[in-house]
């Protein structure tokens, strides 16, 4: 059984001044706590959280991550709070051990294959602290070696949970050590007859090859000192899992596997990993297609290494892998093993990160890990590393424990248009983790949420402020204009015959007469709802509408009442206070007081409800936020000798008769000043304010350019 001092010693390998004491203490704490526990192999249950603790300390992780390897199963099994741990060994430490006990508690057996991905992305989301990935998986390598002792029914359901999850997940932080062995263990529960009878075929060969090893190893490093390279070559027969998978997808049998002998090449640099491979190639034929630049173009996981398969030997086929030993470590250890190696001297693996040069190698790195500083002490360094590859991404539970997976900041309404658009339409609450929650609470990893319906509730516009995804969006404004479409096409009905019994045409006759279809061919509209929608939203006015029709149910357009203004005829633009634009027809048009725009400038109309048509700057900070089914294309067209209000700031020198030749440029630009206000600064200069009445843009500019030309005038410019 492993002892607590060969865990210290361990760490007291590879860490300058230990905190020795906390791993003293978390042992005892953890002895105590499991107390009288065993584990269904017999032995005192310590031996699980010590075996983690030793694994951790083999990957050379900071003291606080052995620590929680100790502790980590103690707030699970035991009556021990988060709280506690957090108060005995600091915060550090307790978020380690609380965030490997809320994996814990996930529960994966019901879970469908299919949404195996889906799980390690959670998983890799929920864990901020890369280093309770770490935790779980030496958690699991053990639990993996010791499941001889469970029932084969239990043993299938891990192995299988194993490989759909945690091995992965070693493959996805490179840890490769700690994923072949843990897919080699799942090929011996989940496939015993295929996993034994490639146990024996490769035993055999290892046996009878082992000769064959040690002559090439002999060959090689002949080479390598006769051309002065350092190096460490040993050769290896390949893992089962992937011995079985190859035969599987190419559909081999085990003796046409040539290459199951791979031979590994540590050399001291990447000039180095080159030159060794240009020797290999020029003592063996290469095979075409079976090499792989892996130094160039590193994995996903930050794996580095040259790959030949070359015809050996006595013609058999052999695979070389040529690395670094920097690479060796990466390639065993993942990301752990970033800050454990420094290139040194002779390769010192007591160092710390090498800065600049590590952030440039590992690209995987800058996408995976919140890589916010460097930083020279490795504990820190582990502490920093954040999993941000799916920081957009929040994967939560139903009520059945499916998983889905939404946008980062997603809301209960989004989660409840992801279930069905029905139940989006018809949420009127929600529990989150069982408890009751606003419709606009933000989703976090692992949260389970369960939607509350209601026929009689319908979306709200409100929804449409914190809703995240495009469905939720999409549906929520598809209902709004649905309900806005049915209240314009009311208001138009109660508008035209309202306007209709005034002029004595039965307009509920006419909708019934179908007079109305051939009135929308005539507005270019494709329905006569669609006319009626165009009423109540004001794009054309009861009025006209009326008068078209009266011609088309009488054969002419009805007079005007005695004593009424003819009104202008239809081919003519309406007029705004004197201005006419293009884009509207026969609508009340009003200017903006927000952004005063003046004939010349780009322009954008708003409809507003009961209001006609509200022009606007195109620029104006108010566009941005208007319903873009609303907002029409208009232009200025035609001119008025008529003015526009403007407001212009002007800041200038204090100097007596400054006022005077102002208001003296102005009124020779005809520019009128409508109103004003005066303030004195500090600085010795004077704000003015106007309110200026101008007939175009450019007169208001040109103004301006008078008015900037006085030597004492320091800035002249319109306010928004």
């Amino acid at each position: 059984m492993i002892r607590i001092t060969d865990i210290t010693d361990r760490v007291a390998s590879y860490i300058d001044n230990p905190d020795l004491e906390l791993l003293q203490r978390a042992y005892v704490f953890a002895a105590q706590s499991h107390d009288g526990v065993v584990r269904l192999s017999g032995e005192p249950y310590i031996s699980h959280p010590m075996s983690v603790a030793n694994q951790l300390a083999i990957m050379q992780l900071d003291e606080a991550t052995v620590a929680a390897g100790l502790l980590h199963d103690v707030v699970e099994d035991t009556e021990t709070s988060i709280d506690e741990i957090e108060e005995l060994f600091g915060e550090e430490v307790a978020d380690i051990v609380d965030g490997v006990t809320k994996i814990g508690k996930m529960q994966f057996e019901s879970k469908a294959v299919a949404q195996a991905e889906n799980m390690r992305k959670m998983i890799l989301a929920m864990a901020e602290d890369i280093r309770v990935l770490m935790v779980k998986l030496a958690d699991r390598l053990h639990n993996m070696r010791t499941l001889e002792h469970m029932k084969p029914i239990k043993q299938r359901m891990i192995a299988q949970e194993t490989l759909d999850i945690y091995a992965p997940l070693a493959n996805r932080l490179g840890l490769h050590r700690i994923k072949t062995e843990l897919e080699d263990m799942c090929l011996q529960y989940l496939k015993p007859d295929v996993y034994e009878q490639l146990s024996d075929a490769v035993a055999q060969h290892r046996s009878s090859g082992q000769e064959y090893i040690d002559k090439v190893i002999g060959l090689v490093s002949g080479m390598l000192k006769k051309n002065k390279i350092r190096h460490r070559v040993f050769g290896r027969t390949k893992h089962l899992n992937s011995t079985h998978q190859k035969m599987e997808q190419q559909g081999l049998t085990f003796e046409e596997i040539y290459d199951l002998i791979a031979f590994r090449i540590i050399v001291d640099s990447i000039k180095d990993c080159y030159a060794v491979l240009g020797l290999i190639h020029a003592e063996w034929k290469p095979i075409p297609g079976r090499f792989k630049d892996y130094i160039s173009i590193p994995k996903a996981n930050m794996y580095q290494s040259l790959h030949s398969t070359v015809i050996g030997p006595d013609g058999e086929r052999i695979e070389f892998q040529i690395r670094t030993e920097e690479m060796h470590r990466v390639a065993e250890y993942g990301v752990a093993a970033h800050w454990q190696y420094k290139e040194v001297g002779k390769g010192s693996r007591k160092g710390k990160s090498t800065g600049q040069r590590d952030a440039e190698r590992f690209t995987w790195l800058r996408q995976i890990l919140d890589w916010q500083r460097e930083l020279n002490d490795p504990r820190e360094f582990m502490a920093s590393l954040r999993i941000d590859l799916f920081q957009e991404e929040v994967y939560v539970f139903t009520p059945q424990g499916d998983i889905k997976e939404l946008p980062d900041g997603a809301t209960p309404i989004d989660f409840a248009y992801m279930i069905h658009s029905e139940v989006g339409d018809h949420c009127a609450g929600a529990k989150v983790n069982g408890r009751l929650v606003p419709l606009h609470t933000q989703l976090k990893n692992g949260d389970s949420v369960e939607i509350i319906t209601d026929k009689n509730r319908v979306p709200s516009r409100d929804w449409l402020k914190f809703v995240k995804t495009a469905k939720a969006r999409t549906r929520i404004k598809q209902y709004i204009r649905t309900i806005e479409r049915e209240r314009s096409i009311s208001l138009a009905k109660e508008l035209l015959e309202k306007e209709g019994r005034r002029h004595g045409i039965n307009v509920q006759k006419a909708l019934k007469d179908g007079h109305f279809v051939k009135l929308a061919e005539e507005f270019n509209c494709g329905s006569a709802d669609d006319l009626l929608y165009q009423v109540g939203f004001s794009r054309f006015t009861p009025r006209k509408v009326l008068r078209r029709l009266y011609a088309i149910v009488h054969g002419g357009e009805k007079p005007e009442r005695p004593g009424q203004r003819r009104h202008q005829e239809d081919n003519k633009k309406p007029k705004s206070d004197g201005l006419t634009i293009s884009g509207v027809d026969n609508v009340l048009v009003r200017f903006a007081s927000c952004c005063n725009p003046l004939p010349g400038e780009p322009i954008v109309g708003y409809i507003t409800r009961g209001r006609g048509v509200t022009v606007h700057r195109a620029d104006c900070h108010n566009v941005k936020n208007f319903e873009s089914e609303r907002l029409l294309s208009v232009s200025w067209e035609g001119e008025e000798e008529r003015s526009y209000p403007a407001k212009i700031r002007i800041r200038c020198l204090n100097k007596l008769g400054m006022l005077g030749s102002i208001c003296n440029i102005l009124a020779q630009a005809e520019v009128n000043i409508d109103s004003g206000t005066f303030q004195s600064n500090v600085d010795g200069t004077s704000d003015l304010n106007f309110t200026v009445d101008v007939k175009d843009l450019n007169q208001l500019y040109s103004a301006l350019a008078k008015v900037k030309s006085l030597e004492a005038v320091k800035e002249a410019t319109r306010v928004s």
